[in-house]
């Protein structure tokens, strides 16, 4: 008896760390994705990161889902249009990306207007203590039309 119980404890506990590997976005009902893309001074890149985890703990503490941030590894200038060209990238920058996940667009409206609101995010925001020029930077809301 008592090794039945052990093994469906294993059991258990196999199957809960199966369940905690899932990161399908569908499955944490992922519909909608706000993506940020903006030139981070290479020599500040690790201040942009301390700010990037600050951000996050405000956005997921205000209801987001997650929070991904990215820097360029793999982004050449494009003849018609590219990531540099986007944010008209200086040799002393590099690009970041970052997207943000929400229930709806209503909740990212909620959870939007919540950190602009916080006085955390304000202070994180102000334009002489940021690694990256807001002026260049853009962003945009993307409806999740499948999880693949």
């Amino acid at each position: 008896m008592a090794s039945l119980r052990l093994a469906l404890a294993e059991m258990r506990s196999q199957l809960n760390a199966v369940r905690a590997r899932e990161s399908d976005h569908e499955e944490v009902g992922v519909k909608y994705v706000t993506s940020f893309v903006h030139p981070v001074k290479k020599n500040k890149l690790d201040v942009y990161i301390r700010t990037a985890r600050k951000f996050a703990k405000i956005w997921k503490e205000h209801g987001a889902l997650s929070v991904t941030e990215c820097v360029a590894e793999d982004v050449k200038p494009g003849k018609e249009t590219s990531f540099p060209q986007s944010v008209k990238l200086k040799r002393t920058e590099t690009v970041a990306i970052s997207w943000v996940t929400f229930k709806s667009r209503a909740h990212r409206d909620r959870v939007m207007a919540a950190v602009m609101n916080d006085p955390r995010a304000q202070k994180l925001m102000n334009p002489t203590d940021m690694p990256s020029d807001g002026h260049r930077a853009f962003w945009g809301g993307f409806d999740v039309k499948a999880n693949l």
